[in-house]
């Protein structure tokens, strides 16, 4: 469930027409199979060999067999091309939305939706801040650090879709969120001042949000139930829930009246020990200051 660890670069700088497909993402290779074919044959169709149609749409001519062949999921603007060039009508223009949600990781898929649909959202982070909190560029910071390290198309992949959860602060009716996030991470400079200056703008920006509540774990508090890793805990409209947390329950995901009702336990617990949300917020606002 949990995948956190985001401005993606200008694609047209880049010579590479799409993203590498997930092999065990089943329902991605499905989608992006049935695009390639697609997109071959209206090329076919239009009497264009593989070669005349990669220099009009101005990607190499081994890409544009990677993509019709199902192994690289194509960009938003090369499905735009294409459809220019091979005057589709806007069908293969129209695919980019399928392409789109195929384009990020299965397990922030699957996490995204669960959040697009929770009434309540809550979140303790105790290594590093937030992803649904996180900046675009402290968001590519974090996860370029990773050893070994991910590839650069990689990279902008998992940027892009951490950014895309964001939505959630715009969906209406709008879900009760809480963050409890310790006092360390919100200290550490990630991606250096300017990237550090911003992130904390952020925070205070989300914090500040009527239906919102944050707060901080001062490092100086005594023991409490995070100390073994993240807790998230998703409510829905019908009644069910989600949760997860790093120490508990191998890790997994889980549904378990039992097991929930000592997530919230613990969970509570920890809102209980931080700083109360006027408090956590002077506390960043006064960090923010000494940057």
């Amino acid at each position: 469930m949990s995948v956190d660890g985001q401005a993606v670069r200008p694609e047209a700088q880049t010579n590479e027409p799409g993203w590498e497909v997930d092999p065990d993402d089943d329902w991605g290779v499905a989608v992006i199979a049935t695009v390639g074919r697609q997109l071959k044959l209206r090329r076919e169709a239009a009497g264009m060999r593989a070669p005349d149609f990669a220099v009009a749409v101005g990607y190499g001519e081994d890409l544009v067999y990677k993509i019709e062949g199902g192994k690289r999921i194509p960009r938003p603007e090369y499905l735009d091309k294409a459809d220019e060039i091979l005057r589709a009508g806007g069908l293969l223009a129209a695919m980019k939305e399928d392409v789109g949600r195929v384009r990020y990781p299965k397990k922030v898929r699957e996490l995204a939706k669960l959040e697009a649909t929770a009434v309540e959202i809550g979140v303790y982070e105790c290594n590093i801040v937030a992803g649904l909190l996180q900046t675009p560029e402290h968001a590519r910071a974090v996860i370029q650090a990773a050893q070994p390290p991910y590839s650069s198309d990689d990279v902008e992949r998992m940027v892009a879709a951490r950014l895309a959860r964001q939505s959630v602060f715009a969906r209406d009716p709008a879900p009760s969120i809480h963050f409890v996030l310790e006092e360390a991470p919100l200290r550490r400079p990630v991606g250096g001042t300017m990237v550090w200056q911003r992130q904390l703008e952020q925070v205070l920006d989300v914090g500040r949000l009527r239906n919102v509540t944050l707060q901080v774990m001062p490092t100086v508090t005594e023991a409490h139930p995070g100390l073994d890793g993240r807790i998230e805990l998703l409510k829905f409209g019908d009644g069910t829930a989600v949760g997860r947390s790093d120490g508990a329950f191998n890790g997994r995901p889980t549904s378990d009246p039992k097991q929930l009702r000592i997530l919230e336990l613990r969970y509570g617990t920890i809102r209980a020990q931080a700083l109360s949300p006027r408090e956590s917020l002077v506390f960043i606002e006064k960090l923010l200051g000494e940057t």
